[in-house]
């Protein structure tokens, strides 16, 4: 497991870390209000108990945040990474799974969002290419709004490679593309799949696009052009999970 630590920031990002009995917390940083909120939050258990607290003042706490473009409110932790994932080991063990994989999308804003939707709407797990995944980001950690510590996030080497193994394991591939026929809501989302969503500016690598089975769009105002890929990801994926539900 990778030992190194670094700093989130944020209401969210650091309360719900707490929460995760997995994840090691080395210390963090509060305000006198920001220990109340945690409180406030979870009165019932004792969230700090065996953690490090050190309190400071919001300009004190500035200097976590300075120069990202994103607010600390109070909240700042230094944790460790979780346990890597193994794609192969995890399949193994289960089933009907439904993954998000993303293709060339390397803006950490709209990776935390699209973490968060998964989260909240029931996604397995998420793919995405290891050198694309800034998990040491503050502003990743922040977009994501705590749903870190509650999605499967698989890093893999290559996106092709990863996806005609899963093909090989019974999993179907569905790409989006908004040049698509089908619109998505025509499926009949059962069995292994992945959602396979390309780049916010480029849309999917061609050479990635040999290995779907399916295309699919999500019809939207012809006028517009396209949708954020955080948004498309949310319309999607409340969609299956309602589809599951019956």
């Amino acid at each position: 497991m990778n030992k190194s630590s670094f700093f989130i920031v944020g209401k969210h990002a650091v309360i719900e870390a707490l929460k995760n009995a997995k994840r090691k917390i080395l210390r963090i940083f509060l305000t006198e209000e920001s220990k109340k909120t945690i409180h406030r939050v979870s009165p019932r258990q004792n969230l700090l108990k065996d953690i490090k607290v050190y309190f400071k003042t919001k300009k004190e706490l500035d200097k976590y945040s300075k120069g990202e473009g994103i607010l600390h409110q109070g909240f700042v932790a230094e944790i460790e990474h979780l346990e890597i994932l193994e794609l192969k080991e995890f399949i193994k063990k289960n089933n009907n799974l439904i993954f998000a994989c993303l293709d060339e999308v390397t803006d950490p804003r709209n990776i935390g969002s699209l973490i968060r939707c998964a989260a909240s709407f029931n996604i397995d797990g998420l793919i995405i290419k290891e050198r694309h995944f800034q998990n040491e980001s503050k502003l990743l950690y922040k977009s994501a709004s705590g749903c870190m510590e509650h999605i499967n996030i698989f890093q893999v080497s290559n996106i092709n490679t990863t996806l005609k193994y899963l093909r090989e394991k019974n999993f179907w591939v569905y790409g989006f593309d908004a040049k698509a026929d089908k619109n998505f809501t025509e499926i009949d989302w059962k069995g292994n799949t992945i959602l396979l969503f390309g780049s916010e500016g480029f849309g999917m690598n061609k050479h990635t696009e040999k290995y779907t089975d399916f295309l699919v769009k999500i019809a939207i105002n012809q006028n517009i052009e396209s949708l954020n890929i955080s948004n498309s990801a949310a319309i999607v994926f409340h969609h299956i999970n309602d589809q599951k539900k019956t």
